[in-house]
């Protein structure tokens, strides 16, 4: 069994074929996928396929991306998805300075207003990270000095995690998870391989970040859940362990990370 923690499901690109997709998920051993927002739209659309099938969740929030306009009245909107019981973490939020969408200052207030809200509501954060490590890990780690105690050992994921080895070091330090996808299994991954190889087994989700880094060997076409068997044994074979052990092991850590239930 494995979940894949990080798929846009939503996506238009699975509008043709979004029930094939699922079963092909299912035929590949992927029991559940978590449906991450990155708007307040998007987190409708995630609740509105985790309402129809079983093995689906959510997860509601904004996007630093889209945080360019983002209101108080915003946060109580995510704080209402978030009361449904199939949203199971915020997110995914976050900081991004790789794109000039939103000003860095604006993406800051919508982070830690997010942030702040999860701890409130006691539920897990996806963080997304684009060239802006030093001040998400620095945001991170004030945040999570005063956590509940139900968010100690699960404050959340650093979501595609793409960052140098110390940052890695630092989001463990403070109860992170790691979530890896497709680019582990790139040609030219051997810092990212490394840093998966290091990562304690108790630590790491497995992720598509579907329909984006489809994995070797279908790099370049469009990702879906059905290809986390291969980001899983690629990293299985780094640690030396037989796939089906690593498998199980991921969906331990996710379903106590995000408290799932339930399978497709």
């Amino acid at each position: 069994m494995l979940i894949d923690t990080h798929c846009h499901l939503n996506f238009d690109s699975y509008d043709a074929d979004r029930d094939t997709v699922i079963q092909r998920a299912a035929e590949a051993g992927v029991t559940r996928i978590i449906i991450p927002s990155v708007d307040l739209v998007t987190g409708q659309e995630g609740i509105d396929l985790a309402e129809r099938y079983e093995g689906i969740f959510a997860a509601a929030g904004i996007h630093p991306n889209s945080t360019a306009d983002f209101t108080d009245a915003d946060l109580e909107k995510i704080a209402a998805q978030a009361a449904h019981s199939k949203v199971v973490a915020i997110g995914e939020i976050g900081l991004d300075y790789h794109w000039d969408d939103s000003p860095k200052a604006t993406q800051h207030r919508a982070f830690e207003a997010q942030l702040n809200l999860a701890a409130r509501l006691e539920l897990p954060v996806i963080i997304h990270n684009r060239e802006a490590s030093e001040d998400v890990m620095r945001i991170l780690e004030a945040w999570a000095v005063d956590l509940p105690p139900s968010l100690k050992d699960r404050p959340g994921v650093l979501h595609s995690f793409s960052a140098p080895a110390a940052i890695a070091e630092r989001a463990l330090a403070i109860g992170f998870y790691l979530g890896f996808t497709g680019p582990v299994t790139f040609k030219n991954a051997d810092d990212l391989r490394r840093i998966a190889q290091s990562t304690p087994l108790d630590r790491i989700v497995v992720e598509t970040d579907a329909p984006f880094l489809t994995p070797t060997p279908y790099r370049g076409k469009r990702n879906e859940p059905a290809y986390i068997p291969l980001i899983a044994e690629r990293i299985a074979a780094l640690k030396t362990m037989p796939a089906d052990q690593f498998a199980a092991a991921t969906t331990v850590n996710a379903v106590k990370l995000f408290r799932l239930d339930g399978g497709m």
